[in-house]
């Protein structure tokens, strides 16, 4: 197999274009950070995955890079014993971490709005549940701080909408921390996708398996002393606050340490599979098709066997099909670990995604109706080698170094920005509210907000093809494309309606 690669450090230093889902800004009239000048990073919400950024910015402040952890922020004082090997989670174990000392209540706290006031504070990480994502990323933004917030970005469409426009309209640099992100695969694939390698995209497919006899989630550990006196229970529900006027983040409800340490799970809190799981798979897939939001969405799937309580499904499949003219499945099951291959269909050929890199493997449209349903043999094509980021959180670790290059240069042009998270998260949410709804949905992009589908959509693509290859009013992915890339053979010239008894072919 032919082999070509992509430099990483090329690729971390210049984040291609093709990423963002919208014109960023200029750079900022704020202030620009000197090489030496140190910037000052708070933790909001300091569970399991908080503590990955915790050791970075440590790491990073330890070689002098000119960033250092200044504060946290959690709901819960913490416990070093339940996951040991990180140094424990929630407040004060963080706070060790970060080197502050527990009464120091300025910079460790469990109020974030306190966090939001000190000067010394330059970038928030947003690592908490999903249902404050959005309150916290459009506060911190008015505050006038940058923003690494843990995927999904926010817990509904209409806040993802919401943060998007905070962000531009305080020109915050923001960095959604879907980790695949930082591997230059999919820009790399894009590139090829923009240069016709494989033809206009039909159609791809992702997937997302876990098996686990704990049950999706409930490896998350219940202490007996997660109680209401060690956790700030209405700040976690988050009752009190709003994004949109009369919209709690969550309702009030009794204390329960299942929902404070497993909330994953309950629909009030996040979106299960959906959200937490299919996001990490739809973004880099949108970024390396070349799209942004979907057109139509349906959502599928059921509780099928993990029956614990829990309000998310264990099996699900989302279809999005997009305005360019082709589709993406994102599928899973967390009752089985064997995938379906991670692949791009194009007309002239297929990429799919393997380890370091992908493979491009040619179609012969003029080769007659295609391979056969099942593959008992693996086919190979030329591979593209991409260099990604290898090591315990070196794919986390990229993301933050380009983040904060991006904040020292006002440049809100991140390897993973708020506008492609806002539309990979809308697109993956739409297929929540399908499934719950039992509905099929349209994306209204003039109005930026999800509505009910009818029959447009097919009867779309039927008065298309009744043109008969007239010319795509559609954008794709190569200037020039048309509406039917067919090559009929002569007999199709005897198609046609009799008008009168009239032959049409003569």
């Amino acid at each position: 197999m032919s082999r070509k690669s992509v430099d990483r450090r090329d690729f971390l230093k210049t984040t291609a274009t093709s990423v963002a889902a919208a014109s960023l800004t200029a750079a900022s009239a704020k202030r620009v950070y000197g090489a030496n000048e140190r910037i000052g990073v708070a933790f909001l919400g300091t569970g399991g995955r908080c503590q990955a950024h915790i050791d970075i910015i440590n790491k990073m402040s330890k070689q002098k890079k000119g960033v250092a952890p200044v504060a946290v922020c959690d709901v819960w004082d913490g416990n070093v014993e339940v996951y040991p090997s990180y140094g424990g989670r929630g407040l004060y174990p963080s706070a060790k971490k970060c080197g502050l000392k527990p009464d120091d209540t300025k910079h460790v706290t469990k109020n974030y709005q306190k966090l939001l006031d000190l000067k010394e504070v330059d970038v928030v990480c947003i690592a908490t549940p999903d249902h404050w994502h959005a309150k916290m990323c459009i506060d911190a933004a008015a505050a006038g701080k940058d923003v690494y917030c843990e995927k999904p970005m926010t817990k509904t469409i209409e806040e993802a909408q919401a943060v998007v426009d905070a962000m531009q309209k305080y020109n915050r640099v923001m960095t959604v921390g879907v980790q695949s992100m930082a591997d230059p695969t999919w820009l790399r694939a894009n590139e090829l996708i923009r240069n016709g390698k494989i033809g206009h995209v039909a159609q791809a497919q992702t997937s997302y398996y876990r098996n686990s006899i704990m049950g999706q989630w409930r490896y998350y550990r219940l202490t007996k002393d997660m109680t209401p006196k060690t956790i700030d229970w209405d700040m976690f529900l988050g009752h009190k606050f709003h994004v949109f006027p009369d919209k709690p983040l969550a309702p009030k409800m009794p204390f329960d340490r299942a929902i404070y340490g497993q909330w994953r799970c309950y629909w009030e809190f996040g979106g299960g599979m959906f959200t937490d799981l299919f996001v990490h798979q739809t973004t880099h897939m949108i970024a390396a098709m070349g799209v942004r939001y979907p057109a139509r969405v349906v959502g599928s799937g059921g509780l099928y066997l993990e029956y614990d309580g829990r309000d998310v499904p264990d099996v699900a499949t989302v279809v999005a099909d997009y305005d360019e003219g082709c589709q993406l499945m994102i599928t899973a099951t967390m009752i089985s670990r064997y995938p379906i291959e991670e692949v791009i269909r194009g007309r002239l050929g297929t990429i799919k995604f393997v380890r370091g890199g992908f493979q491009i493997i040619p179609d012969n449209p003029k080769g007659g109706a295609g391979l056969p349903a099942r593959l008992e043999k693996s086919i190979e094509g030329e591979f593209v080698d991409c260099q990604p980021p290898t090591g315990r959180h070196a794919d986390t670790t990229a993301l933050w170094e380009n983040f904060l290059d991006c904040v020292r240069r006002r440049d809100r042009n991140t390897l993973s920005p708020p506008e492609l998270g806002a539309a990979a998260f809308t697109t993956v949410n739409m297929g929540v509210l399908s499934y719950r709804q039992g509905k099929v949905l349209f994306w209204d992009k003039e109005k930026r907000q999800v509505k009910e589908a009818d029959d447009s959509w097919a009867k779309r693509w039927e008065e298309r093809s009744e043109k008969r290859g007239k010319p795509n009013q559609i954008i794709g992915w190569r200037a020039g494309d048309t509406g039917s890339t067919l090559e009929p053979p002569d007999y199709m010239k005897l198609a046609g309606p009799w008008i009168d008894g009239k032959d049409p072919a003569g």
